[in-house]
């Protein structure tokens, strides 16, 4: 496999895609080709689910991972999904490319030093209700055991509107090109919780310098398992794409 951080470093804009949850391996191997010839770089794919309910779809765990794992290599496409469980980072050094670290963890500084020591890809999403200071303390956790190869991701922060799922900060992706080497990703998906806006906020990122977009892709909306309501169609996927790098262009 490619050195996948420095590809990200050196590309103009990279695009993570691929649905919020790994359902079924019939499910992973069809999204992963379609997103590639969509023109999408990375696969993403949740195999362990932090729900907020504990009766909604938890994720298929090992299985899930494996299956995500054997769809990048059928496709030759880097797979990111996020980890949980301090104890799962053998399995996720095995079968993943890039180690996500979602909101509700961006504070477990005991799981960010054990991550640092694998010298995986980290991508750090930052915490829902973290200032951009205490987002990026939370990466000295990483870099203090040596691993330098960190993805920040904004996805939304928590606000009192009920519209939208968070608030997408895209000056924080602003900010935070200016304040850190890192690449600078943004999640429009996680931010507004609402397909039809997804577009909008991926354009608006790249517009502010974002290095990359994630974005949950589904071929069966109304079957998807996990966030049905904000995922994506692949029609759609293509469009953003293409239109996001002639913004990023421009920039």
């Amino acid at each position: 496999m490619i050195d996948i951080y420095n590809k990200i470093k050196n590309n103009d804009y990279t695009v993570i895609a691929g649905p919020c949850a790994v359902e079924n391996k019939e499910m992973i191997f069809s999204i992963a080709g379609l997103i590639k010839a969509a023109g999408a770089d990375i696969l993403r794919g949740g195999a362990y689910k932090m729900r907020t309910c504990v009766k909604d779809f938890q994720g298929l765990g090992k299985a899930g991972l494996k299956m995500l794992h054997d769809a990048g290599k059928e496709f030759n496409m880097p797979v990111i999904s996020e980890i949980t469980d301090l104890n799962d980072i053998d399995l996720f050094y095995d079968l993943a490319d890039i180690i996500q670290v979602g909101t509700r963890n961006m504070y477990n500084y005991p799981l960010l030093r054990a991550l640092a020591k694998t010298n995986k890809p980290i991508l750090l999403k930052r915490g829902m209700s973290a200032t951009i200071n205490e987002f990026l303390r939370a990466c000295e956790y990483i870099e203090e055991s040596g691993n330098n190869k960190i993805i920040l991701c904004e996805r939304g922060i928590r606000s009192f509107d009920t519209e939208t799922r968070n608030v997408l900060d895209v000056g924080a992706i602003a900010v935070l090109k200016g304040m850190s080497a890192y690449p600078v990703f943004a999640d429009p998906s996680h931010a507004c919780g609402r397909a039809d806006i997804v577009s909008s906020l991926a354009y608006a990122s790249a517009a502010c310098g974002a290095d990359g977009v994630m974005i949950e892709v589904h071929e069966n909306l109304d079957a998807a398992l996990s966030d049905a309501f904000q995922a994506i169609s692949i029609e759609e996927l293509d469009t953003i794409i293409k239109k996001s790098k002639q913004i990023k262009k421009i920039v």
